[in-house]
């Protein structure tokens, strides 16, 4: 995910920003891209981004992985 940094930042939105953020219960950069976005107009909506993934990994079409048994690797481990 790419980074930004902002210099010079006046002090009164610096503790505005940290002042949301506090209320908000989300740290310094999570309330900056909400209120970025807020300004922007977009939506960053963290569920759907997640369903966004969860449904790329599914058009992935991963090969299923082959597990061994477990208890079969407890009675092998005994046996050693």
């Amino acid at each position: 995910m790419p980074s930004l940094q902002v210099r010079e930042m006046p002090a009164v939105l610096y503790g505005t920003l940290q002042e949301h953020a506090k209320r908000e219960h989300r740290s310094l950069a999570q309330q900056a891209v909400v209120t970025l976005a807020r300004g922007m107009e977009l939506t960053v909506d963290p569920r759907e981004r997640r369903q966004a993934l969860l449904a790329r990994i599914k058009e992935a079409h991963l090969p299923a992985l082959e597990l061994p048994d477990a208890a079969d690797m407890v009675k092998e481990d005994r046996a050693r």
